[in-house]
C-alpha cells in the first residue's frame, strides 16, 4: 500500500517567530475557507503557527496579546506569507473589559469569529516551597481566568446565537504530577476542567469546546523558560516513545483538526500531541537538569 506524500514527516519548521519557509498541505488548502479565528497569545509561538497554519487553510484571523509593537510585526509576517487578513489587536485575558473591546473591534472587522483558541498563558520552573503567592495566582490569572474570560466574551458576543468552536491549548503536567510547575499544572488541569463543563453547556448553541495538550515543543518561549536546551543535553528526549521533541507546526495540525468540520462530532476532550511523553519522561527535573529557577513573576 503506498503512504500518501507528506504524511511521514511535519513540514519544515523554524525556531523564531516567523513563518515556515515552505509548506506541504496536507488537508485541502480552503479547509477553513471564509472562518474567522480569535487567537489569545497569537503574536508568538505555537499562537503564532496555528494563526498561519489557519491562514494558509483560508482563514482570516485576530491576533491579540498585550504587545501592539509585536502584534503588528507578527500580522505582517502572516498576511505577507499567507495572502489573507490578520488584524493585530491588543487585549489583556485577566482584564475582561480588553476583551471586550478587541471582540467587538474583530466583529467590526470580520462581522464573525468562527473559532477561538485560548493560547494566552504564562510558566516558569520554581519549586512549590519558592513559589510567591503572587507568582502562583499570576499564572491562574492568565491561564484559567484568562481562558474563562476570553470564552465568556466570545459566547456573549457572537457564539450564544451563531456556533462556533473553542480550542484551549492546556499541558499534561497534573497526569502524574510534575516538580516544579504545581502552578502551571493546576491552571491547566482547570482548564481540562472547564472544557468539560463548557462542551455540556454550551453544546446545544453549537459550540464545540476541547482542549489540545502539547509536549515539550520547539522553538517556543515554553521550552526556552522551562529547560529545553538542559533537558536535550541530558538526553531527556530518548525517554520520550517517539524519541524526540514535537514541533510548532504539528500543534497546528491539531488545532486546525479540531477547528475543522473533520471534528464535528468531537467535545469535551483533550486532545494529547506529545510524543507519548507524558508516560514515560521522568518528572524530577531539578535532579536530572540542576535547575535553579526564580520564584517571583
Amino acid at each position: 500500500m503506498s503512504e500518501l506524500p507528506g504524511l511521514d514527516k511535519a513540514p519544515e519548521d523554524v525556531e523564531t517567530d516567523d513563518c515556515l519557509p515552505s509548506y506541504t498541505y496536507l488537508y485541502n488548502p480552503t479547509l477553513l475557507q471564509g472562518r474567522v479565528a480569535f487567537i489569545t497569545g497569537g503574536g508568538s509561538g505555537i499562537g503564532f503557527r496555528i494563526a498561519e497554519i489557519f491562514m494558509r487553510h483560508g482563514c482570516d484571523t485576530v491576533i491579540v496579546s498585550r504587545n501592539l509593537q509585536k502584534l503588528n510585526q507578527a500580522a505582517e509576517k502572516l498576511r505577507a506569507a499567507t495572502g489573507r487578513h490578520c488584524l493585530a489587536v491588543v487585549g489583556d485575558v485577566r482584564q475582561p473589559q480588553s476583551l471586550i473591546d478587541a471582540v467587538e473591534e474583530a466583529l467590526k472587522t470580520f462581522s464573525r469569529i468562527d473559532i477561538l483558541i485560548n493560547n494566552a498563558a504564562g510558566n516558569f520552573l520554581c519549586p512549590a516551597s519558592n513559589l510567591s503567592f503572587n507568582a502562583f495566582k499570576t499564572v491562574f490569572d492568565i491561564d484559567t481566568l484568562g481562558t474563562f474570560n476570553a470564552s465568556k466574551v466570545v459566547f456573549e458576543r457572537y457564539f450564544r446565537d451563531h456556533g462556533g468552536v473553542i480550542i484551549n491549548i492546556t499541558a499534561t503536567l497534573s497526569y502524574r504530577g510534575q516538580v516544579l510547575q504545581v502552578h502551571a499544572g493546576s491552571a491547566k488541569a482547570a482548564i481540562d476542567a472547564m472544557t468539560k463543563h463548557l462542551a455540556v453547556e454550551w453544546g446545544p448553541s453549537k459550540v464545540r469546546v476541547n482542549s489540545l495538550a502539547p509536549g515539550p515543543i520547539v522553538g517556543t518561549e515554553g521550552m526556552r523558560r522551562l529547560g529545553g536546551a538542559a533537558a536535550e543535553a541530558a538526553g531527556i528526549w530518548n525517554n520520550i516513545p517517539l524519541q524526540r521533541p514535537g514541533n510548532k507546526t504539528e500543534i497546528a495540525h491539531g488545532a486546525l483538526f479540531l477547528a475543522s468540520p473533520l471534528a464535528a462530532y468531537v467535545t469535551g476532550t483533550t486532545l494529547v500531541m506529545d510524543g507519548g511523553s507524558w508516560m514515560t519522561s521522568p518528572n524530577y527535573l531539578q535532579a536530572s537538569l540542576g535547575t535553579t529557577p526564580s520564584p517571583h513573576l
